[in-house]
């Protein structure tokens, strides 16, 4: 009986390897750890890496940009507990050569960081000449199974591009004025404050510009027991392509939204392909008696579907499995 145990352990150690924590690297940029950058931590990891990683950073702003290659998976950027971690960089004008953190690899964790794109800091309103603000991404999120938790992404425009994958954010803080949520992830935002800025440009601003672009696309973005708040009015979001979907529940608004709440701005006349929603939403903003007439009313079932992590995000475990 025990052999049998003692086999049954064994196996379940194995099949649960690629999920324990393997190692841990230490970054300060002050000199006491083994880098004093975070790319040169992510470039000491080996290729096709199957263990969990954790690269721990000391607190401190790190004037850097990094990219994690699809070939460097289960790797943890983690910023020391209680203080200030921040990787930060000024550049724009691309949404793919511009973000200051970039994610192509699959089975990805980030606690305790700010993701700070700067380029667009002293671009303050239109001038006479109409100059705007252009794409500076602080963060492009193009891996699957990648969790946030406890993060900051702040920009002016186009701040988060959540492009590709399944993603889970928690409690994190996302900052911009213009589609400062876009693209075409499959990604649930859960207790998360969601910050508009729109009185940098001087117009209001646009929370989510989703990419789903076609009615067999599984993507779409979830706003979950999250909180909206504004230095300006804003509306939840316009279409990056024509069938896409953004859904607000249970989430606390504070009187900042436009009335209309949406535009269909690019995809007028495709209004019946979009899917954006409003469902027991709460606070001065949340008033929908005069939303756009094509606003979707979800069933019962929709809103248990894709506000269910299992069922819309995590239908393989993967969550669960990452390390705590």
């Amino acid at each position: 009986m025990e052999s049998l145990i003692s086999i049954i352990f064994a196996l379940f150690f194995l099949l649960g390897a690629s999920d324990a924590l393997s190692r841990t690297i230490i970054v300060d940029k002050n000199g006491q750890g083994k880098f004093t950058t975070v790319q040169q931590a992510i470039d000491s990891i080996p290729e096709n890496n199957s263990l969990w990683t954790r690269i721990l950073i000391k607190h401190g702003v790190y004037t850097e940009k990094v990219v994690i290659p699809k070939e460097k998976p289960y790797i943890i950027l983690e910023g020391e507990a209680n203080q200030l971690t921040s990787i930060e960089f000024g550049e724009g004008g691309n949404v793919v050569e511009s973000p200051t953190f970039k994610l192509f690899a699959d089975n990805f964790v980030a606690r305790n960081i700010i993701f700070k794109n700067t380029y667009n800091n002293d671009l303050i309103k239109l001038d006479d000449n109409g100059k705007k603000t252009t794409w500076a991404p602080a963060a492009f999120i193009g891996g699957d199974k990648a969790s946030f938790r406890n993060c900051g992404f702040i920009g002016v425009q186009d701040t988060l591009s959540d492009a590709i994958g399944r993603h889970h954010f928690y409690n994190c803080t996302i900052v911009g004025a213009i589609d400062f949520i876009f693209s075409n992830g499959q990604s649930i935002y859960e207790k998360c404050l969601i910050k508009s800025i729109s009185d940098r440009i001087g117009l209001p601003g646009y929370i989510t510009a989703q990419g789903r672009n076609d009615p067999n696309d599984t993507s779409g973005f979830v706003f979950k027991d999250c909180h909206v708040s504004s230095t300006g009015h804003t509306l939840l979001g316009r279409p990056y392509r024509p069938y896409a979907r953004v859904l607000f529940v249970s989430t606390f608004m504070e009187n900042v939204i436009s009335p209309e709440g949406w535009t269909s701005a690019w995809h007028a006349g495709s209004e019946n392909k979009i899917t954006f929603s409003e469902v027991n939403c709460t606070g001065p903003g949340a008033d929908v008696s005069r939303r756009v007439s094509w606003a979707k009313k979800l069933t019962d079932e929709q809103v248990v579907f894709f506000t269910n992590t299992a069922s819309f995000l995590d239908q393989d475990g993967w969550l669960a499995k990452q390390p705590n």
